[in-house]
Order: structure tokens, then sequence, then C-alpha cells
């Protein structure tokens, strides 16, 4: 079940920001990347997040910047997801949120075989929506979430075609870190990333979860 009440301390200041790559198999063909025999892991600091209403600055470290709209899970205990079926335990929380990517600079780096930070881990590169409660009885798997630039939708994607489920996900992180209240999760991308410009207005929406909207400025 989801409700429309903002999970308490929707956002610590040291959150840790985990967030996967090519995990929906249209994007992964609109830039050409081969599908991934496991789930493509990268993180962003703290420093990315940028609430719902606040404007973004556009980086000018890069030329093209694109937005890429993702089911965000907060996670609200600590340990480690040993089996599929332990992971809704863990998940307090499920947003929106932007995994901003300056693709001329990424697409640099790739090409040099180099890592993404600096395309992918810059100051405002996460804009978050708030936060609604869930328990084991939400259905993390069929999830409708949109992105439109300026009224124009862009994006829509449902969670149900994850090449790796939120549960999953959880699991494979576990194998390496030890979850924490707090941790935040961005789950991938559907098709139909392109570039916002000075001026432009996106918002990202979800029936279940709700609408939240950001501003480019200079």
């Amino acid at each position: 079940m989801v409700t429309n009440s903002v999970v308490p301390g929707t956002v610590s200041a040291d959150a840790r920001i985990f967030c996967i790559g090519r995990n929906y198999a249209e994007h992964a063909a609109e830039l050409a990347n081969p599908l991934p025999a496991a789930p493509v892991i990268f993180m962003k600091p703290p420093s990315s997040l940028v609430r719902a209403g606040q404007p973004i600055h556009f980086p000018h470290h890069g030329q093209e910047l694109h937005h890429e709209v993702e089911l965000v899970v907060k996670i609200g205990r600590a340990g480690r997801v040993g089996a599929l079926d332990q992971a809704l335990s863990y998940v307090a929380g499920i947003s929106l949120g932007l995994d901003l990517t300056l693709r001329d600079l990424q697409q640099q780096l790739k090409q040099k075989g180099l890592p993404w930070e600096v395309a992918k881990a810059f100051d405002q590169s996460a804009p978050i929506g708030e936060f609604v409660a869930c328990d084991a009885s939400i259905d993390l798997g069929d999830i409708a979430f949109r992105c439109s630039v300026n009224g124009v939708q862009r994006q829509a994607g449902n969670s149900r075609d994850m090449i790796f489920p939120v549960a999953r996900l959880l699991v494979e992180l576990s194998r390496i870190w030890t979850l924490q209240p707090g941790d935040l999760l961005f789950t991938g991308t559907p098709a139909g990333v392109g570039p916002l410009r000075i001026g432009d207005r996106v918002e990202i929406a979800s029936d279940p979860i709700g609408s939240f909207a950001w501003s480019i400025v200079a």
C-alpha cells in the first residue's frame, strides 16, 4: 500500500546515493550500449541532491545536459538483503528523481575508459521529489512514471520494464555495502532522454507518488 504521507527524514545530509545505469533495454539501445549482465552501479555525493521547486544551475563544465527520470527507493533500516523475498522489508519509501547527465562529457570519458563522476556526480545532478511511504504490499514492479520538458512529455516508463528489478538491485548492493537508513537508490531510466537548456522547466510525475518540477537557470 502506498500513502501520500511524506516519509519522515526525507533525505539525510550524509545520504549515500546509489545509481543504476542501463537498467532499461530501450534506453541502453538508444545510447548504443550493450545490455549489462549485472547491474551497472555508480554513486553520487549528497551535494548532488536538489529539492523540488529549487532552481537547477546549468553545469558549465559540459555542453549537453540530459534528463533521466528514475524511480527512487529510500532504505529504512540497516543490514544486508540476503534474499529477494527480504528486499521490501528494507524499503521505507519511494519517490522520483532525475539523474542529470552531461552527455557530451560522458561520451568522451567512456571513449577513454575513464570514470563518469564529472559527467554524473556534479552539484545538483540528482533532483529529488518528496517520498511517500510504502510497505511490503506495494508492488515495486509496476509503477508508471513520466518526464516532461516545457509541458511536452519526453519519457514514459514503468518499473516492470527494469532489467534488474528493485529486489535484485538491493541484493546486489548488499553484496558490497551494508545498507543504512536514509540510503537512496536511483533505479535507472527508460528511453527518451534528451537535452535541457537554460530556461527549461522539467517535470517528473507518477500517479501514486506525485509531481515535482524544477527550472534550469544559468
